[in-house]
């Protein structure tokens, strides 16, 4: 076994050039081979990235050089391929969510553990120098005891861009299920674990209608909440509210992503769904006025999507645990799908995963490198 950690992308859509594009820097990985159920789009990205060999996705599973399958699949997708490459003896690192319910998540997480695999699965942005910067403030008291969080993501919806938009109005998509992710695994980071939850979700439009190329006019069925409002009280007493939504237009500065409100203080987090965005702090001081102060980036910038495959590959040759690790992601995945039965049920809905705060990321290491 090589230093050298070799990885099978299997999917080639619009997320996997900035995998593939950030995975170069780090040294512990390589890119050994990708497959895509469309050859063409597989061999293109291999060409545009400099992968040296495409194949098909049996062939992923079979080549028992490659230590990690990295899953850039549909979320119906996620769990299926997951379980493939747990079987054939691979870790799997996946893009969010990590399954379309609790129950997949699960099913994953007992494959894996009975083989003593690990699963990994974005995202990974909270490892960039934006969310660890706020983390450290808050762990060194900066704002106080914190009371209250607002974490707010407003959108049209992805129609009007998106080449083949369907799967995000589908069972495992929405607003939800696609951008909550980086919002709950941001607060998690930031607040702790979980102890209940409410949730109020609606189908606001039914029907979507693609407005982008190549499927102009063609129209989508909405077969999951596109509009989510959810209740979220912390295990440390912080209470507030997250708002994921397909169902508006709102101009940028509407609402910042996700604010703290503390005792001592007041933090505005940076958009979770980015790596290295300004942290601004206002600290409350008799005499002074309550402005907000950008603050120095405390961890390495420049990050982007691939620190979490990589964390996992510097976790497998160390033996520590992995950062964007499976047990976080059923955690998320867990909350999502709690918004959604409060909503049926309305009634408060109790986690009904432990959760664990990975490690914060090192600060003294050498862009590239996540291990001493």
């Amino acid at each position: 076994m090589s230093d050298k950690v070799k990885i099978g992308v299997i999917g080639t859509g619009a997320i996997s050039g900035a995998y593939l594009g950030m995975a170069k820097n780090f040294p512990i990985v390589e890119i050994a081979a990708c497959a895509d159920m469309n050859m063409e789009a597989a061999k293109k990205k291999a060409e545009e990235f400099g992968i040296s060999r495409v194949c098909t996705v049996d062939e992923i599973f079979a080549d028992k050089s490659i230590e990690i399958v990295l899953n850039l699949t549909i979320p119906k997708a996620h769990v299926p391929i997951g379980l493939r490459a747990i079987e054939t003896g691979k870790h799997t690192y996946a893009e969010k969510p990590l399954g379309v319910n609790r129950e997949e998540g699960q099913q994953l997480l007992a494959a894996a553990k009975a083989k003593n695999l690990r699963v990994g699965c974005a995202p990974d942005t909270f490892l960039g120098a934006g969310i660890q910067t706020s983390r450290k403030l808050i762990d060194d008291g900066a704002i106080g005891r914190p009371v209250a969080f607002t974490a707010f993501m407003l959108s049209r919806g992805h129609e009007n861009w998106h080449p083949s938009p369907e799967f995000y109005y589908h069972v495992g998509g929405g607003p939800m299920f696609d951008m909550g992710p980086y919002y709950l695994t941001a607060l998690l980071n930031l607040l702790g674990g979980v102890k209940r939850v409410m949730g109020m979700a609606s189908i606001t439009r039914p029907e979507r209608t693609i407005t982008s190329k190549p499927k102009f006019g063609q129209t989508i069925k909405v077969e999951t909440p596109d509009h989510v409002l959810g209740m979220m009280e912390f295990e440390n007493g912080c209470v507030g509210s997250i708002m994921q939504s397909f169902a508006m237009r709102a101009g940028s500065g509407a609402a910042s992503p996700i604010v703290i409100y503390g005792t001592e203080g007041t933090l505005q987090v940076p958009d979770p769904n980015g790596f290295d965005g300004a942290v601004k702090l206002c600290r409350f001081e008799d005499g002074k006025p309550d402005d907000f102060v950008e603050q120095p980036h405390t961890f390495v910038k420049g990050y982007g999507r691939s620190i979490g495959l990589a964390d996992l590959a510097y976790a497998i040759r160390s033996g520590r645990e992995d950062r964007c690790n499976g047990n976080q992601a059923l955690a998320v995945l867990d909350l999502m799908q709690a918004f959604l039965d409060s909503s049926k049920s309305g009634q408060a809905v109790t986690p009904s995963v432990a959760y664990n705060r990975p490690a914060p990321m090192p600060a003294n290491l050498p862009f590239g490198t996540l291990d001493a």
